[in-house]
C-alpha cells in the first residue's frame, strides 16, 4: 500500500507502520502477523477510552480469544512507576504471557509505556503501538523509544523496544482539541526541519488544508514525516549519532516541560525549543536573519507558542544539565545548517543556550 512504510532496526528485525483512515483494518494486521493469538491487552487512557475503545475491541476481537482492557487516567502526571505498576498487575491477573499482545491505543504517554510494560514484563512481550494523537503518529510511536517520567525528568527510565506493528488512523485526528492536534504539528514541521526543506515548503503551502484537518492531506503529511524517521531509526536504530538529530528542540524543550510542570504540552515546548535552536545556529552564522524569522514564524500558523513571558532562566538551564542526552561533560545539541539540514553540535556553550532561552522572554 502506498502509505505503509517498513521500519528496518536490525539485518532481521523490521515492523511495519500503516497509515489508514480508521481502525476497521487493525485486526487483520494483527491477526496476519500472530495467526494463533490467544489474549490481547490494550492499554489505553480515560480520554481515548469513551471515544476509540471499542472501535479497536470490534476489530480485534475476532483474532483472539480474549481482550482485556486497562484504562490509564489521562495525562502526563500519571506516565510513571505506579501506573506500570497497575498494568503488572492486570497482565499477571489475566495469566498473561510471552505468546500473548499487549497494544498501546492513545497518545505518547500511553504508547510509551504500553511499550515499557511490553519491554519488561517478563523480559519482553510482542507489543503494537496505535497512536491516536498526532504527535505520537508523527513521533513518538515509531521508532522504539519507550519509558516513564521519574521525579518529574521525562522519560528517565525507559528502553529501545521495537513494536511488531504502528497503526495509524489518520480520521482520529478529527476528534483533537486544537491545542493537541498544534502539539503534533511541533514535531512534523521539527521533521521538516532537520531533514528535507521541500517537505517545509510544502507545509506553508498546504498550511489550510492541514489545519482544517483534511484526511488525504493529514496521510500524506504522516506519509512524509514518519518517512524522516524512518530514514534516521533505520540508519541508528539505537541512537548512537545520527538519530539524535530527531532531538532538535528537545532539549531546550524538555527542560522547559519540567520547569513549567507539563503545563505546556510537549509539542508546545519543541516548538520553543526549536526557536531557540535555531537562535543559537543564527547567532553562529548558520542561518540568515530570514531564515531564522521566517523558522521562529512559522509556528504561529500552526497555533504554537514562540515566546513566553518572563520566567527563571536559570531553572530552565539547571534541568538542560540533567537531561539524558548528556555523555560525560559534553552536551550533544542540534543546531541547523540550513533549513532541511541539521547537524549534531557539542560545543554550544552555556552562555549560548541562556542568551537563546532569554530571547523567548517577551518582556511587558
Amino acid at each position: 500500500m502506498e502509505n505503509d512504510l517498513t521500519i528496518k532496526y536490525n539485518q532481521s528485525g523490521s515492523y511495519d507502520v500503516v497509515i489508514r483512515d480508521d481502525l476497521s483494518e487493525l485486526g487483520s494486521h494483527i491477526g496476519g502477523l500472530f495467526p494463533a493469538l490467544k489474549r490481547i491487552f490494550i492499554a489505553t487512557d480515560s480520554n481515548v477510552a469513551p471515544l476509540y475503545l471499542e472501535d479497536a475491541r470490534k476489530s480485534v476481537g475476532p483474532y483472539c480469544e480474549k481482550v482485556i482492557c486497562h484504562i490509564i487516567e489521562a495525562g502526563e502526571e500519571h506516565k510513571n512507576l505506579t501506573e506500570i505498576s497497575a498494568c503488572y498487575d492486570k497482565l499477571m491477573e489475566a495469566d498473561f504471557n510471552r505468546s500473548d499482545l499487549i497494544m498501546g491505543l492513545g497518545g505518547g504517554v500511553v504508547g510509551d509505556m504500553a511499550a515499557f510494560v511490553a519491554s519488561t514484563y517478563m523480559r519482553g512481550c510482542r507489543f503494537v503501538n496505535v497512536p491516536t494523537t498526532l504527535l505520537a503518529m508523527a513521533d513518538s510511536a515509531v521508532g522504539g523509544k519507550c519509558g516513564v517520567n521519574y521525579d518529574r525528568y521525562k522519560n528517565m527510565i525507559g528502553s529501545i523496544y521495537m513494536p511488531s506493528l504502528v497503526y495509524e488512523a489518520a480520521g482520529v485526528t478529527k476528534s483533537l482539541p486544537d491545542r493537541e492536534y498544534s502539539s503534533g504539528m511541533a514535531e512534523i514541521i521539527k521533521a521538516a526541519l532537520i531533514k528535507d526543506g521541500m517537505f517545509y515548503e510544502w507545509l506553508i503551502s498546504e498550511f489550510p488544508l492541514i489545519m482544517d484537518r483534511d484526511e488525504g492531506m493529514i496521510k500524506e503529511m504522516l506519509c512524509k514525516a514518519v518517512g524522516i524517521k524512518q530514514y534516521f531509526v533505520t540508519k541508528d536504530p539505537y541512537e548512537a549519532k545520527e538519530r539524535m538529530m530527531l532531538n532538535l528542540g528537545h532539549t531546550i524543550g524538555h527542560a522547559l516541560e519540567k520547569h513549567f510542570c507539563f503545563r505546556y504540552s510537549h509539542g508546545e515546548c519543541v516548538a520553543l525549543g526549536t526557536v531557540a535552536a535555531a537562535y543559537i545556529s543564527y547567532k553562529r552564522s548558520y542561518l540568515t536573519t530570514e531564515e531564522f524569522y521566517e523558522i521562529r514564524d512559522m509556528f504561529v500558523p500552526f497555533g504554537l507558542p514562540i515566546s513566553l513571558d518572563r520566567f527563571d532562566t536559570e531553572d530552565v538551564c539547571s534541568n538542560i544539565a540533567h537531561d539524558k542526552k548528556n555523555t560525560g561533560s559534553s552536551l550533544k545539541f542540534i543546531l541547523l545548517k540550513k533549513i532541511g539540514k541539521a547537524f549534531i553540535c557539542d560545543d554550544v556553550t552555556k552562555e549560548e543556550i541562556v542568551e537563546a532561552i532569554e530571547n523567548l522572554i517577551v518582556e511587558l
